[in-house]
């Protein structure tokens, strides 16, 4: 399931962060830095959804 996780974080970061972690300050975070530029996104996302 992480796998399909990541795909998507790839693709559109807040989605993949939001089946992970649902409504929060990590998702706002998230689009955020997606919306300063699409990597740090990307990073975000990747980092939030590997985390145990």
């Amino acid at each position: 399931m992480d796998l399909l996780r990541i795909i998507i974080a790839i693709l559109v970061p807040p989605v993949g962060v939001f089946l992970r972690v649902g409504l929060s300050m990590t998702l706002l975070l998230n689009i955020l830095l997606t919306l300063l530029g699409y990597l740090p996104g990307i990073i975000h996302a990747i980092w939030v959804i590997t985390k145990k």
